[in-house]
């Protein structure tokens, strides 16, 4: 992250700062860890801190199927119900004590507010556009997007149509590219697959200077809180610090290639605490002559595998439809369809992009999984007819 300065700010922080009327601004710290971990100051026109009411709290923790899995898994993201509310519309899909993963089909933009408390969120926009209206500023969006979205952002957001549909990610922990892309300093290497030019940061709108019941929907251990407050949250007036909501494109993501297959963490974009996030984007294929572009077959010993197809033709996997899942359990052996490997060789590029999760916990799966699991697919690289497969699986 970089430092950012967006509207009127004082030129020394915690001191009197008010507006040419004579009223006050008020200051609020905006941080985590403590006041040691990264954060941002921000400076509005009333008190952030007038709650009028407060809900009682409703329960929204994932319910488990499968606590323990060791079987290869692929889930129909296009059978994912749409919700008109954004929050219902949620699906988690994945889940262990670090992250939550699914799957979110909304509908209609949101007419409250709503904040994460204890998680950073990760928004991939697969299909739809929009605004993300936080209290930092706003950031239009659109397909192949990330939205990073740090606990603690009080945001709403703008869907221009009712076709929407988002993978989503709960950390834990701080959501941030990886350490290995950047120097002492903070800034990206000049290796690294993309840089601070490709990232877009908020921008401040005019401060809404309103009081009245203003509904902030509040997320914290599994549960969510409705509470009322006196005065409108996007009152800002300027803030300033490193910690804020921003955009990257995974068109914008540089891949790495090589004369020979080179491993995933060359697509890795982002990392947190036990999990990493890659992106698998259009690029050359590998250029020795006697390369083999499918990926060989592997075991993640220590780490599941998850891959979620947004767009083109994936060329390790047979029948993979857009939106669909895969979840490979660490430890179980998984590598290319029967044909893939071969089909690969001469092949010198691919449109393919997907997202790539691998926490180094293993995940849970939820009901709302196992609803849209295509039972066919642990047995998909036996070598046997296609019309097959459903017989074997019915002995």
């Amino acid at each position: 992250m970089r430092y950012v300065q967006e509207g009127k700010i004082p030129p020394k922080r915690h001191t009197i700062f008010k507006s040419e009327e004579g009223d006050f601004y008020y200051e609020q710290l905006f941080g985590t860890e403590g006041f040691h971990g990264i954060s941002s100051l921000l400076y509005h026109l009333q008190r952030p801190t007038q709650i009028k009411s407060i809900g009682e709290p409703k329960d929204v923790s994932p319910k488990i199927a499968v606590a323990k899995n060791v079987t290869p898994r692929m889930f129909k993201g296009m059978n994912v119900s749409p919700e008109a509310d954004f929050l219902e519309s949620r699906k988690v899909l994945l889940v262990n004590n670090d992250v939550k993963m699914g799957l979110a089909k909304p509908q209609n933009s949101t007419d409250y507010f709503y904040k994460n408390a204890e998680c950073d969120e990760l928004l991939f926009i697969h299909d739809g556009t929009g605004i993300l209206k936080t209290f930092v500023g706003d950031l239009s969006f659109s397909k192949g997007d990330y939205l990073i979205i740090p606990r603690g952002t009080i945001y709403k957001i703008k869907f221009d149509t009712k076709e929407n549909v988002l993978f989503f990610l709960e950390s834990h922990s701080p959501i941030s590219s990886p350490k290995r892309y950047r120097n002492e300093f903070g800034q990206h290497l000049e290796h690294s697959p993309f840089c601070e030019r490709d990232i877009e940061v908020p921008t401040l709108q005019k401060p809404t200077n309103e009081k009245g019941d203003f509904l902030i929907k509040v997320k914290k251990e599994n549960q969510i809180t409705d509470f009322i407050y006196a005065t409108h949250p996007f009152d800002v007036v300027g803030w300033d610090g490193y910690f804020y909501p921003y955009k990257f494109n995974i068109k914008n993501f540089e891949p790495i290639t090589g004369r020979i297959h080179q491993p995933p963490p060359v697509h890795q974009t982002f990392e947190a605490h036990n999990f990493v996030v890659c992106s698998f984007v259009a690029r050359m294929y590998d250029y020795h002559p006697q390369s083999i572009p499918a990926p060989y077959n592997h075991s993640n010993i220590d780490s599941d595998e998850v891959l979620f197809y947004t767009e083109g033709d994936f060329m390790s996997r047979n029948h993979i439809d857009l939106m669909d899942f895969t979840l490979h359990p660490g430890g179980i052996v998984h590598g290319p369809h029967p044909g893939a490997m071969e089909r690969s060789i001469g092949k010198k590029f691919t449109e393919e992009y997907a997202v790539m999760v691998d926490p180094f916990r293993p995940f849970q799966i939820t009901e709302e999984a196992m609803k849209v699991e295509d039972p066919t697919y642990k047995i998909s690289w036996l070598d046997i007819p296609e019309n097959d497969i459903k017989d074997r699986l019915m002995e």
